[in-house]
């Protein structure tokens, strides 16, 4: 079936419709997406079906600073600091390294608003948009490499849902692994390090991409910084950092633990027998293990099972690419909006305080206001939390992470 090449936002409002409704209307979609997802209708997004078909001959970067001369992931990094309560403190700029020393793979998440239920190799604001929000503060740590792939779309996990066929999703899947195998052939040769990095369907495809080229693969374990795969449910063994979805990489329990895997969904209060993150029902296609399992939390404030910390978000100062669903859905989170920031994102160290918590079958790390920090407001649906939110509610802690984790495994390496 062939698709229109327009690409209406779900959140456009129809001829005669006031824009103050498109809100709503993104909100009604994102709803659909909840039931969607909680039916199974997304329950192979990252299917672990043999025989995917081939991938594009060439992988289309969004980021790549080998090729690229406009890369969404290399934005201005002057940063304006706020207290959780929104006082501005200080402007900061901190440096990138001229030569990073490791390398960063990430997949984005659903955020295409093309018309059909799946996604063309091409280039739209909402991908610029979300690889800025998630990938682009790592650049602070490493050289962030970025495919686009053929991703379901906001409408396929919506109201095209019914036309999204085995072959589409084996497609998205496919693109991601001949790009990351194109980027180790041609970016790594085996000698840099790599973090891989997902949000949702991002997650949910490094997922499936860890267990067939990673974790049984130990030319490949050993190159691995780490994988934040964030939003995806990724399983472990009850009560275990190790087990489920991986043979052999083990949750990260230490920032100078190395080749691990950092994985959570956030709330903001104590999840609901309804919610769809932390339950490890909901495996989004990748096969269950018959042993007893639990979604995996960890803490990216404070690793140490079980412990609490507080997070530092950072987000961009600019909306999200408006006229898209996900950025009407973004506005209204709650996130920190300043008049004439002077800067290209806002930081508000310490502005949430956070803890994995096991409750009504759920494993989630849930995050409070502190402080005088915004409360901010589950998004599409309560059910969903603060999934919209899951990576810069705690993009400082993450980097953070990362550059520690990059330079103990630049450290094993010379050893």
């Amino acid at each position: 079936m062939r698709y229109p090449r327009t690409r209406r936002s779900l959140a456009q409002p129809a001829r005669g419709v006031r824009r103050s409704s498109s809100v709503a209307l993104a909100q009604a979609a994102g709803r659909r997406a909840l039931s969607a997802l909680a039916l199974g209708v997304l329950a192979t997004v990252a299917s672990a079906a043999a025989g995917a078909p081939a991938a594009s001959a060439k992988t289309l970067w969004l980021c790549n600073p080998v090729t690229l001369k406009s890369d969404p992931c290399r934005p201005s990094m002057k940063t304006l600091v706020l207290s959780p309560s929104g006082e501005r403190l200080r402007v900061e700029t901190p440096r990138r390294p001229r030569r990073p020393a490791f390398d960063c793979f990430y997949v984005y998440p659903t955020v295409s608003d093309f018309d059909g239920p799946q996604a063309p190799l091409r280039i739209y604001p909402e991908q610029r948009a979300i690889a800025q929000y998630h990938a682009a503060r790592f650049s602070l740590t490493c050289r962030v490499f970025a495919p686009v792939y053929r991703q379901i779309t906001l409408r396929g996990i919506t109201t095209l849902a019914g036309q999204v066929t085995e072959r589409m999703r084996e497609q998205a899947y496919a693109d991601v692994r001949a790009a990351f195998r194109e980027y180790l052939r041609r970016y790594n040769r085996g000698r840099r390090g790599v973090l891989l990095l997902g949000h949702s369907q991002g997650a949910f495809t490094l997922r499936r991409l860890v267990r067939e080229e990673v974790d049984p693969k130990p030319s490949r374990r050993r190159i691995l910084v780490s994988a934040l795969l964030i939003g995806g449910n990724v399983l472990v063994r009850a009560g275990s950092d190790r087990g489920g979805d991986f043979r052999h990489l083990r949750l990260c329990t230490s920032a100078r633990q190395v080749g691990c895997v950092v994985a959570y969904s956030v709330y903001g209060e104590t999840p609901g027998s309804d919610a769809v993150f932390g339950d490890p029902r909901v495996s989004f296609g990748l096969p269950v293990p018959k042993a007893s399992v639990e979604v995996a939390c960890t803490n990216p404030a404070n690793l140490r099972p079980g412990g609490s910390g507080s997070l530092d978000p950072i987000y961009p100062a600019r909306r999200f690419a408006p006229g898209t669903t996900i950025g009407a859905l973004t506005d209204q989170l709650g996130t920190p909006r300043v008049d004439n920031p002077g800067a290209f994102w806002l930081s508000a160290p310490g502005s949430y305080s956070a803890r994995c918590v096991r409750a009504n079958g759920r494993h989630v790390l849930v995050a409070r206001p502190r402080g005088g920090a915004p409360a901010l407001k589950p998004m599409p649906a309560p059910s969903w939390g603060l999934h919209l939110a899951d990576v810069n509610i705690a993009l400082g802690d993450l980097v953070q992470l990362v550059k520690r984790q990059g330079a103990r495994w630049l450290a094993q390496k010379r050893r």
